[in-house]
């Protein structure tokens, strides 16, 4: 186990317990000797975290404490990778650009050893069939679903017919093929879904949509029986 991993186990264990824990437990949970614990404590606490405690007494992390870019394990590390690389290839050209510099300000900051596993990380993005380009910037979506802004849309149907729609938007979803914007249509009184790639126009107004964009989500994702995890 390398020190990165070691220290995010150290503070993975002190975040599960509510009260001070002694150190002896501490070292058994993460697999080291009493006298590493100690240094490790030190090195956590010199990069800011707030351990408050002694030997004998028990430590407690106190809330706060962000974790830094170079405590990724390993499997994190790839997952952002492999996550990033997806974004990279699937999303609009601003969230493409944006998993690139994401990815690039988390290699600058990680220790050598894992900014090698960073460089050497074997798990790509196949190539996918290419999604439709959209008729407008699709900042905009994004934009509204942030500030909890009505959308007013100019739809065209898998048929072709075209509706001018009100929209409360407050989530889009990314496929292999297509994107998709999820909202409450006041037109239809009902959830509805819209492709990005069949609406000609859109406008964010004004006016914010009456409920929070989390307590729709929720309410779509209970009626259609999907957990929180899933969409």
């Amino acid at each position: 186990m390398s020190r990165s991993e070691r220290l995010f186990d150290l503070l993975q264990a002190l975040r599960r317990h509510r009260r001070p824990v002694s150190g002896k437990l501490l070292a058994d949970e993460i697999g080291v000797s009493i006298r590493t614990l100690y240094r490790d404590i030190a090195s956590l606490q010199a990069q800011g975290a707030t351990i408050e405690g002694e030997p004998g007494v028990g430590y407690i992390l106190k809330p706060g404490f962000l974790l830094p870019p170079l405590m990724f394990p390993p499997e994190e590390i790839e997952a952002l990778v492999l996550g990033s690389r997806w974004v990279a290839d699937r999303a609009d050209g601003r969230l493409s650009d944006a998993a690139r510099s994401a990815l690039a300000r988390i290699a600058a900051v990680l220790p050598s050893d894992l900014r090698d596993e960073l460089d050497a990380s074997a798990l790509l993005i196949g190539p996918g069939v290419k999604i439709p380009a959209d008729a407008f910037d699709p900042v905009l979506l994004r934009k509204a679903i942030r500030t909890e802004r009505k959308l007013s849309l100019s739809y065209r149907d898998g048929a072709g017919a075209g509706s001018e729609r009100v929209v409360w938007p407050f989530a889009l979803a990314f496929f292999d093929q297509v994107r998709v914007l999820l909202g409450w249509c006041e037109l239809r009184q009902d959830f509805r879904s819209f492709r990005t790639d069949r609406i000609a126009d859109v406008q964010v107004l004004d006016t914010r949509y009456p409920k929070r964009r989390q307590a729709l989500l929720k309410q779509w994702r209970d009626m259609q029986g999907i957990s929180g995890g899933n969409a």
